[in-house]
């Protein structure tokens, strides 16, 4: 098979490490790609958010399938306009894609399928939101209603924090993502990412993560696209993920097809469970990031087959077979990240690598130029280890983050201590 991959983040490295390993994969072409992605596939210029120029790059190619890996492209039609083509293509539709595009919509889904989540109200007008929260009071939660890279949530402890957050969506800080705001209650428990792959009918469940959003250790400091993850996720025990599905996922994927827009790709929940119950938090259309890195550890290979059944309509013919492991990733992001930060800082040396199922450093914003390794965006690295247990897992990605030499990066030392403090 010819593979197209879009993106050229660490999700979409660590997609492509694991898609590298199946037999099937003939030739692997990323588009735009990064310097990791460059010593594993063929890395082209190419706008991934173009649906004309991805359909004709993939008919000129003889691409077989296309894998979708960030949102910004499903939200823009690209999967819609393949599939026109005869194309193969792992993600949504677009209309399908509007449960990561509008939190609005998602909560919509919840309200007529009956789904567990927060309480919650949506608002086009600054004063009217600033008032609703005035009347809820602190600690709430602030969401720009479109797509923000991730960034786009508030989880404010004060009422000033949330009134700030209004007057920053609203006064452009995430362009067009902030026009509209979702307001939510504060949940508590324990936060837990559940993905699942649909053909449309069929349900996969595919595997559990929990990531790390706050930018520094003991979760202080700003959101951000997420500073480290692990899987499995100890909380999700086989009773949780069996009223996840029950409860969640199927009514999600039943509702959607009753619409008219079937959902075909990976679904990914975030969820608060609290005494074993659990309330959707959000939908992304995509694998996580940084969650992907650690479920591709555990995955292999196997990607491929689920991803190929699912896109043939045959996903019932498909099982995972997990093996008893767990996998840590700690991401390594450029100093002053999430806010202001230097571009184009130079990564000395990765360290002595090694080149096996149990270690991988997944690149993301990188790139070479002149023989050089160059950090070009927020969230650089991406150190992750594979183990029998997760203390050996985490040992491991630790290991391969010390030996970066980059003065100009950092990275969180507590990835993972949810789940070990559990088990202390």
């Amino acid at each position: 098979m010819n593979i197209l991959i879009l993106g050229s983040g660490g999700r979409e490295h660590a997609l492509a490490w694991a898609v590298r390993q199946n037999p099937k994969c003939d030739r692997l072409i990323c588009a735009p790609g990064n310097a990791g992605m460059e010593e594993i596939a063929d890395c082209v210029a190419l706008d991934a958010e173009n649906p004309e120029e991805v359909v004709g790059f993939a008919a000129r190619n003889a691409i077989d399938l296309v894998i979708v890996g960030p949102e910004a492209p499903l939200a823009a039609g690209v999967s819609d306009a393949l599939r026109a083509a005869g194309i193969r293509v792992f993600g949504p539709s677009q209309a399908a894609a509007r449960l990561e595009a509008s939190k609005g919509f998602t909560k919509e889904i919840c309200a007529a399928a009956g789904i567990p989540t927060a309480r919650w109200a949506r608002f086009d007008e600054a004063e009217a939101a600033k008032a609703h929260i005035r009347r809820e009071g602190a600690p709430i939660v602030v969401k720009a209603d479109g797509l923000a890279a991730g960034k786009g949530v508030v989880v404010a402890m004060t009422e000033a924090e949330a009134l700030e957050a209004v007057d920053a969506m609203f006064g452009g800080a995430f362009g067009a993502a902030g026009t509209s705001v979702v307001i939510e209650e504060f949940m508590e428990g324990e936060e837990a990412s559940f993905f699942v792959v649909s053909d449309g009918r069929n349900i996969l469940p595919l595997g559990t993560a929990q990531d790390h959003k706050r930018a520094f250790e003991g979760d202080k400091g700003p959101n951000t696209g997420g500073m480290g993850a692990y899987s499995p996720a100890p909380v999700m025990s086989e009773a949780v993920i069996g009223r996840t599905m029950d409860e969640i996922i199927r009514p999600t994927i039943a509702e959607m097809a009753r619409r008219g827009t079937p959902y075909e790709g990976v679904l990914y929940a975030g969820l608060m469970i609290r005494d074993g119950a659990p309330r959707l938090v959000e939908y992304n259309v995509r694998f996580g990031d940084p969650e992907a890195q650690v479920l591709m550890m555990r995955l292999g290979a196997q990607l491929l087959d689920v991803i190929d059944a699912a896109t043939e309509g045959r996903l019932e013919e498909v099982t995972v077979n997990w093996a008893d492991d767990h996998a840590l990733t700690v991401v390594l992001a450029a100093k002053g990240y999430p806010g202001a930060y230097e571009k184009g800082t130079e990564i000395r040396s990765l360290g002595p690598v090694p080149e096996d199922s149990n270690h991988m450093i997944f690149h993301a914003g990188t790139r070479r130029e002149g023989g050089r390794l160059l950090a070009v965006g927020g969230r650089v690295l991406n150190a992750t280890g594979r183990g029998r247990t997760l203390e050996e897992a985490r040992e491991r990605a630790y290991a391969l983050a010390e030996t970066v030499d980059w003065p100009e990066g950092f990275f969180r030392r507590d990835i993972g201590w949810r789940a070990l403090g559990r088990r202390g």
